[in-house]
């Protein structure tokens, strides 16, 4: 599957705004300034596809992002400690969840997190309702080239116990150097196939 030839779409702020339900859609989800621009401009091959900011709570609407005539990524707000007026994160979960539950065309809900970080409320509360709504979801694990292999294992370990996923479930992953791109492919590859 080709993520290099993608573009951006628009940014929907209210359920009106979607597009189309004719492609498949791949959505990533995650706590502010967990990595997840820098994950999907490595994953498309695209330095500045998605901004990356050193400011929690950039984006502000569901991004979408045309790949060929094949598949929509989608890029959520961040959740966390968006430095946000709560009325607009609010408005952002509302929007969040409506479509997570009810987007027919949704294959996958990739959840971003932090390896140096223990596991986090918001990301189990993530994952148990996208299980709870039979929603398919990849854990990923990003920034591993910040912390040591020894490290990377125990932490990879804490966070596969606390949210309760076997490591063949998840990708580690480094937007730095590339590693875990491949598998990251080969899995969202595999439920747009589905």
């Amino acid at each position: 599957m080709d993520f290099s030839k993608i573009e951006f779409l628009l940014s929907v702020h209210s359920l009106k705004q979607l597009p189309p339900l004719e492609l498949p859609e791949i959505a990533f989800a995650g706590r502010s300034n967990v990595g997840k621009s820098s994950l999907i401009n490595k994953l498309t091959g695209r330095k500045s596809l998605v901004k990356v900011s050193a400011r929690p709570g950039k984006t502000q609407g569901l991004n979408y992002f045309r790949v060929g005539d094949h598949f929509f990524l989608v890029d959520l707000p961040g959740y966390g400690f968006a430095k946000v007026p709560k009325v607009m994160q609010n408005s952002w979960q509302a929007l969040i969840s409506t479509y997570l539950e009810k987007r027919e065309t949704l294959r996958c809900v990739v959840v971003i997190m932090d390896i140096r970080h223990e596991p986090k409320t918001q990301d189990t509360q993530l994952i148990q309702w996208l299980k709870q709504n039979s929603i398919p979801c990849l854990p990923v694990y990003t920034k591993i080239d910040k912390v040591s292999g020894s490290i990377r294992e125990k932490n990879a370990r804490l966070l596969d116990a606390g949210h309760t996923f076997n490591a063949e479930e998840r990708i580690l992953f480094s937007a730095k150097t590339g590693q875990g791109r491949e598998q990251l492919v080969a899995a969202l590859t595999r439920f747009l196939s589905a």
